[in-house]
């Protein structure tokens, strides 16, 4: 649940360190804790993962004392070498997404999206479904589509998607269809990944999409990004908070 002490925070419950081992099979990671034990962990993340798969790095894990869960362990965070010898610390949970840009959208911490007086999760237009309606009496209706972050290239920006992505079109196509239509179109990019700065779309990996998201801004739509900030305490990760104000390329 978000963080009581911080407006806009989500607070991790306790995590176990471990090294990533492999992740295979899309929903499965087997990793080795700190203690010696090899687990094998949920992986909530459905994408390509490209660039925080890393074999030999230092992860995260949420373990749950459910005893109808199939899996204990849930893979949250890994920490990834970065060129100047330090580490960025990246969220491989795509579900955080939502509900950290939610929690940011209450807290005003997004500052072109403030002050609706309403919000409802997982709007339905026409026969597609976008991640948030916003309404106001003043400000009228916004929509709001939220995309996961966690591609960064040599070239040091952060990509969306990291694969191929259908569906992501088609979202670009809703908000599209929508500012045409008068409304207020918006699509945030969530940045899980510390160390990306700016954000561009993957032209070199989805064409199709980057020629959405171009289109769709040629139309009104608006495309922010914002990224993570993590506290730590007792030596591992403590909160994230989604607020820094990122640069969209292209």
């Amino acid at each position: 649940m978000p963080d009581n002490d911080r407006e806009g925070a989500w607070r991790y419950p306790p995590l176990v360190g471990g090294t990533l081992i492999r992740r295979y099979k899309r929903f499965l990671a087997d990793v080795r804790l700190d203690d010696g034990r090899e687990v094998v962990a949920h992986c909530p993340n459905t994408g390509a993962m490209t660039a925080v798969n890393q074999p030999g790095c230092r992860v995260w894990l949420i373990h749950s004392e459910n005893p109808a869960r199939k899996l204990a362990w849930t893979w949250e965070l890994i920490e990834l070498p970065e060129s100047g010898g330090g580490v960025a610390l990246a969220s491989v949970n795509t579900g955080r997404a939502n509900r950290l840009v939610e929690e940011a959208l209450k807290a005003g911490l997004i500052d072109p999206l403030s002050g609706y007086a309403q919000l409802k999760r997982e709007a339905r237009v026409d026969d597609a479904r976008l991640d948030f309606r916003l309404d106001d009496p003043e400000r009228g209706t916004a929509y709001v589509e939220v995309k996961q972050v966690t591609l960064k290239e040599a070239d040091g920006l952060g990509y969306f998607p990291d694969a191929v992505s259908k569906r992501g079109t088609r979202h670009l196509q809703t908000l599209s269809r929508l500012a045409r239509e008068g409304y207020r179109a918006v699509l945030v990019f969530c940045v899980a990944h510390e160390g990306i700065d700016s954000v561009a779309a993957a032209a070199h990996i989805d064409p199709a999409y980057a020629e959405a998201l171009a289109e769709a801004r040629t139309c009104g739509v608006e495309v922010l990004a914002h990224g993570v900030c993590f506290t730590w305490a007792d030596r591992m990760p403590a909160t994230v908070t989604l607020g820094r104000r990122l640069a969209v390329r292209g």
